[in-house]
């Protein structure tokens, strides 16, 4: 007879292990999304997470009232949050904590002090130099520029220019530089953003996208170059994507397209001259392969709605086609992918825009009508403090944080990549050219392998001039010999005989 004690404790042993994985399967249903990163052969691979969804605000829950299809979130050098509810055509004012509302505003009061209101107000930036608001205020076709008291200190209306061909003007978002020049992005215009003076006076416009070289239109700047001017002018023009979000970035403006049919100037990095940084890189944004969309029985590419400059320059882009955020670094090297699409926690169905405070991200969805804010993991500190210390100057002090990244996840090619140029730095050229060739950067490979040569040279050069003397010696030797042997054989000659006197 079996005892019924042992009985008992399999029976509960069974139920916890049933019980631990029913838990670990729930976990895992669920989770809206899989971490994972991208190989050197850009091939997508599980990785560790650096970012997690933390909570889902929505107006309610910050005592305002739901919010309804916002489209724009800021913090700005105060620490507080605005938010674009464009639907209930206001800006709502959040904590540095987002945990409640601390002020609306929807009316505002004009320079002869009528008052004026809100229309689907689309965009919001303020600025760290004069403390202005700059609301893209699309309904009402105006950009609207105001202080934190509501006083409207001017506005920006469509031009009177020649310049100016559009037929509309409705702002979709607006920054302003630290010299008071304001940027506008406009529906439906394709070169580029309206440029504006502090004064609020037309300038022109800024960053047009190239048009994407496609064989069609290869193929049809190639049939002008052989056709008359009356044929060229009945042509279709080809024109570029229009920018749809932009960011900046001290003396720098990044622009993104959400285009999924352009890969070209996807994501921008525009100096005062308004040249693209990033124009002769071979660079891509969003996922390195397009996504199947079964739904649609389609590959969808990527579309990125908004971009987002860290504080510490790392660059955030939302891809509008998956719900995802690309985390790269300041040299574009992909350090995250967070987020999807899902009805979920940390989830999108329609994603808008993107902010970043602190090591939190803030993704406003307006379809949910809330704000996701995702906090950075412990797997995320130490790559970010990683980066941050390799990009201050401080090469070898990053070593060590590196490593740490790789005892946690063996394939970061990120990391892969810091250890490689720590160690070029450092000297140790054959270190380099391990991780290099782990992750897949031939560039890195190349300058440490120069660097391995030399070294290599330097250190063996009196045994490499031995030889190399010693092989000179050994090849006039042997010349000498060899031709020695050619030289034909002496011929002994016969004394001559005596012969009879004639």
């Amino acid at each position: 007879m079996k005892n019924p004690i042992k009985q008992l404790a399999a029976l509960a042993c069974a139920a916890v292990i049933a019980g631990s994985g029913a838990l670990s399967l729930a976990a895992r249903a669920g989770e809206p999304y899989e971490n994972y990163n991208y190989d050197r052969w850009g091939e997508a691979i599980p990785s560790q997470a650096g970012y997690t969804p933390d909570r889902a605000v929505s107006g309610r829950e910050l005592g305002v009232g739901d919010f309804d299809a916002p489209s724009d979130i800021f913090c700005d050098s105060d620490d507080i949050f605005y938010i674009a509810d464009t639907k209930n055509d206001r800006i709502v004012t959040v904590d540095a904590d987002f945990t409640g509302a601390l002020r609306v505003y929807d009316t505002f009061i004009m320079p002869d002090g009528s008052t004026t209101e809100l229309s689907s107000p689309k965009g919001i930036f303020v600025s760290a130099v004069n403390g202005y608001m700059y609301i893209a205020d699309s309904e009402n076709d105006r950009v609207l520029v105001s202080d934190k008291e509501a006083r409207v200190q001017f506005e920006i209306t469509r031009p009177d220019s020649e310049l100016f061909t559009a037929p509309t003007f409705k702002p979709q978002k607006v920054i302003a530089d630290k010299a008071g020049n304001v940027y506008v992005v406009l529906g439906n215009i394709t070169t580029g953003a309206a440029l504006f003076s502090p004064k609020g006076e037309f300038s022109g416009f800024y960053g047009a996208n190239r048009v994407q070289p496609t064989a069609e239109i290869i193929g049809s700047y190639l049939k002008n170059l052989f056709t008359s001017e009356e044929k060229r002018s009945r042509r279709t023009r080809n024109v570029p994507t229009g920018i749809t979000s932009f960011d900046i970035d001290g003396d720098f403006i990044f622009t993104c397209t959400s285009s999924s049919s352009q890969s070209t100037d996807t994501v921008k990095k525009l100096n005062a001259a308004g040249k693209n940084i990033f124009a002769d890189l071979a660079l891509s944004f969003g996922d390195t392969t397009p996504v199947y969309d079964t739904a649609h029985n389609a590959y969808m590419a990527p579309a990125i709605v908004d971009i987002d400059i860290a504080a510490d320059g790392n660059i955030n882009c939302l891809d509008y086609t998956t719900g995802r955020i690309f985390q790269y670094d300041e040299d574009c090297n992909l350090l995250f992918i967070t987020g999807a699409k899902a009805d979920q926690l940390g989830g999108f169905n329609t994603p808008a825009a993107l902010e970043s405070h602190g090591t939190e991200l803030y993704v406003v969805d307006s379809t949910k009508d809330t704000v996701t804010i995702f906090r950075e993991t412990s797997f995320g500190a130490i790559v970010h403090k990683a980066a941050a210390l390799y990009n201050d100057g401080y090469h070898e002090e990053a070593l060590e944080p590196w490593y740490e990244v790789l005892r946690r996840d063996g394939n970061y090619r990120r990391a892969q990549i810091g250890v490689a140029l720590a160690l070029l730095r450092k000297g140790d050229y054959e270190g380099s050219m391990k991780y290099a060739k782990l992750a897949g950067s031939s560039s890195i490979y190349n300058r440490a392998f120069e660097g391995y040569r030399r070294e290599f040279l330097k250190r063996h050069f009196t045994a490499i001039a031995a030889v190399i003397a010693a092989a000179a010696a050994l090849m006039i030797y042997l010349s000498r010999r060899k031709k020695k042997r050619r030289e034909p054989a002496g011929v002994d000659i016969p004394e001559e005989a005596p012969g009879k006197e004639e």
